[in-house]
């Protein structure tokens, strides 16, 4: 069966309506039920409990606590590197952006205007740079840390659709990334000039989350917030956001004189901190 058959039935879910309904539980402090669901999920994605910061599953009241739970100080050690991987998953794909065309899988792509929400003039100034596609699967880490230090200039909400975002799915829907809600954080540093995080939406991720805003509630069309200079700087390594539940992040890179690690391959296993590109 072909991926694009394969992937149908997502076109007739009610995606929006089986997200909420997740989120509503996931957050919901539920006693002996909620610690039975973390037991099952643990045992059945075999989550490491022993790097988390909190190992003992009784102590989380909602299923989204345990799912962003912190780990123990010094379990991702960073490395000595201008690119260090921002979160724990698998690589979609990584590689050079072709003009403004970044390969998604299998044959299919995306713009970088689609992505960052049509904003041509932004998206211009990753021509020929680099990308990332990175997959979050539910048993990973679900924080997300900044690949380098960056000063935030803007943040965009872009409403969309709900697909899954595993890999069956990216090499079945046409844009997937640019065509489910996403969050795009735009930051620049002395070093690496402009850059951009996304964090992709997908089906039963509850919500999405920056560190300086917040959650971001899904509501009418796209929406920015601008930031001061100096408002709001990370250095390389701090947690800028979370995924309740799993999901892709999407980075762009203007070009550069940059190359990534040759051991990033798509299908490869990642962790945070790790050297993602010299």
């Amino acid at each position: 069966m072909s991926d694009r058959l394969k992937v149908l039935p997502q076109y007739l879910m009610p995606k929006l309506a089986m997200t909420r309904l997740a989120g509503h539980y996931a957050s919901k402090p539920m006693g002996g039920v909620t610690t039975s669901t973390i037991r099952r999920f643990v045992a059945r994605y075999g989550v490491n409990m022993a790097e988390a910061a909190e190992p003992d599953i009784t102590a989380y009241k909602t299923f989204n606590d345990f799912f962003t739970r912190a780990l123990k100080p010094g379990a991702r050690p960073l490395a000595q590197a201008p690119l260090i991987c921002p979160v724990d998953g698998s690589i979609s794909q990584v590689g050079r952006i072709q003009g403004e065309q970044v390969y998604q899988a299998k044959g299919q792509t995306f713009t970088t205007t689609a992505l960052v929400g049509g904003d041509a003039q932004l998206a211009a100034r990753f021509t020929d740079g680099l990308f990332a596609n990175l997959y979050l699967s539910p048993k990973d880490y679900h924080r997300i840390h900044m690949p380098a230090a960056g000063k935030l200039v803007r943040m965009v909400h872009v409403p969309g659709e709900l697909f899954s975002v595993n890999p069956t799915t990216a090499r079945g829907v046409p844009g997937l990334f640019a065509r489910n809600e996403r969050v795009v954080c735009v930051f620049d540093d002395d070093a690496l000039g402009r850059w951009v995080l996304v964090l992709v939406g997908a089906t039963i991720v509850g919500s999405m989350a920056t560190t300086w805003h917040g959650q971001i509630k899904r509501s009418g069309p796209v929406r920015e917030w601008d930031y001061a200079p100096g408002q709001v700087t990370l250095a390389q390594g701090d947690e800028m956001g979370r995924f309740l539940l799993g999901s892709t992040v999407v980075m762009l890179f203007e070009k550069s004189g940059l190359q990534f690690n040759p051991a990033w391959q798509p299908g490869g296993s990642i962790r945070m901190g790790e050297l993602m590109a010299r």
